[in-house]
């Protein structure tokens, strides 16, 4: 029998036993540790030896097997597939140090791009997945430019349901990130003035630049982006995000959305790029019907959104709905393109949306979510006393706005912060404009969405000692 080199992992912040395991199997494999085509032991034999239970052992062979680590053989069980990439560095003697650390090795990682990678459905995404693999040998072959039928008609269903989208699933076009697709409307509106939400995230403006756009920042207040500010830019085309503002958190409301689609219809051809950012992670009520569904499937909105966020950030699967008007334009210019996304993911999302998963998932990301912003906000209050601080944005997405009326510039709050090994930042280094930010001074941002449980009441105690 092979042997299983594994060491277990204890205390906050340990990942999940069985994600222990994949990672370890994981690296003797590429360390040439365990050859191609050796039996692996049985899930029983294994987990008595390693003091695991049976289930832990299997998703993670399940996992190894959906990622081609392993491969399954019915009624003989699991063995090493071939590896052909570079061999694993051999791994360091138990307590000994890497010759050089990571450059930047924070205590606790603030940023708002996390997000908890051991919530996602490794043992469902992988079942789906092995299904699929020894079923569907079609998929090996090119599907449609804007990605299969049936993906697109998943996504129009429940978009339909659960964001009142208005669109047929000819409009929906399947890429692989926002960043992507915005690149490729981008292209279709070279030449052209784009309004972009300042404060903002600002990857946006960088692919509108790069795809021949020019782009001005405009404010944004406590209802999000400016409708006033806008009509007096000059620009023909805005990117926005109105379900959960970046990085200030507002949600525009129903009026100034209406605001919006009149500027929009006010000239020929100007058009709004609604990116729903977070809308799936509102802890109140139901978000607001979008953008696009107010338009209609004619209306002058381009709806961008992902399942980065709410899967995990490697499955770049995100998906845009054009307006009918732009459906021509857009397969005359990207019709002979193949899809950026593998047709075994895109099935096995399609799946994961009819079987009812995505929403179960969903509902218990929400929860886990939920209570780490309440953790973390009464962690801090009680760090800093009743009445300190200032919260903002809490209600929707996976991070928050830090106000210390009382405490050192926000400049010094974030230096400090970051000496102190928490990675975060403050809120006007996302303004474009010098000078312009939509709160006073000493406000930093929370991105909460891949901080440890355990860390919530050390980490305000260190803030506290920081500031």
């Amino acid at each position: 029998m092979l042997r299983i080199s594994f060491e277990r992992a204890a205390g906050p912040g340990a990942p999940p036993l069985y994600e222990q395991l994949y990672r370890a199997v994981a690296a003797q494999i590429r360390a040439g540790e365990l050859a191609a085509g050796e039996r692996m032991p049985g899930k029983r034999s294994l987990a008595a030896e390693l003091g695991l239970s049976v289930n832990t052992v299997d998703t993670a062979y399940q996992l190894l097997a959906a990622e081609g680590w392993l491969a399954a053989r019915p009624r003989s069980g699991f063995f090493v597939c071939p590896y052909e990439g570079p061999l694993a560095p051999p791994r360091l003697p138990c307590g000994a140090a890497p010759a050089q650390q990571p450059a930047a090795a924070w205590r606790y990682d603030l940023s708002t791009g996390g997000v908890d990678t051991g919530l996602f459905p490794f043992r469902t995404w992988g079942r789906i997945q092995k299904e699929l693999l020894y079923g569907r040998p079609e998929l090996l072959a090119h599907g449609h430019p804007q990605g299969d039928g049936d993906l697109r008609q998943a996504i129009a269903e429940y978009l339909r349901a659960y964001r009142g989208v208005d669109c047929d699933p000819g409009q929906v076009v399947v890429g692989a990130g926002v960043e992507y697709l915005l690149g490729l409307v981008g292209r279709l509106a070279a030449g052209r003035t784009a309004a972009l939400e300042d404060p903002g995230y600002g990857r946006p403006g960088r692919i509108l630049e790069n795809s021949g756009l020019f782009c001005l920042p405009v404010p944004v207040d406590g209802q999000g982006l400016d409708p006033g500010a806008l009509a007096a830019s000059g620009a023909d085309l805005v990117y926005v995000t109105p379900s959960h503002q970046f990085p200030t958190g507002a949600v525009m409301p129903a009026g100034r959305r209406a605001a919006l689609l009149r500027w929009a219809g006010a000239a020929p051809g100007r058009l709004i790029l609604e990116d729903d950012y977070d809308s799936e992670f509102r802890f109140g009520l139901r978000p607001l019907p979008s953008l696009q569904g107010m338009a209609g499937r004619d209306g002058p909105v381009v709806y961008l959104s992902t399942f980065s966020r709410s899967l995990a950030p490697s499955i770049r699967i995100a998906y845009m709905v054009l307006p009918t008007g732009l459906l021509g334009p857009f397969r005359s210019a990207f019709g002979s393109y193949s899809s950026t996304v593998s047709r075994f993911e895109q099935q096995t999302l399609r799946l994961f949306l009819q079987r009812g998963h995505y929403v179960r998932h969903l509902a218990r990301a929400r929860g886990q979510y939920k209570a780490r912003m309440l953790a973390l906000t009464r962690a801090l209050e009680a760090a800093f006393g009743p009445g300190a601080l200032e919260f903002y944005g809490q209600h929707t997405g996976l991070h928050l706005l830090l106000r210390f009326p009382g405490g050192p510039p926000e400049a010094e709050m974030v230096r400090a912060a970051r000496a102190a090994g928490v990675r975060l930042a403050g809120l006007t280094d996302y303004c474009r404009a010098p000078g312009r930010t939509p709160l006073p001074d000493h406000t930093v941002v929370l991105g909460y969405g891949a901080l440890c449980p355990g860390d919530v009441a050390p980490l305000a105690q260190v803030l506290k000692k920081a500031w």
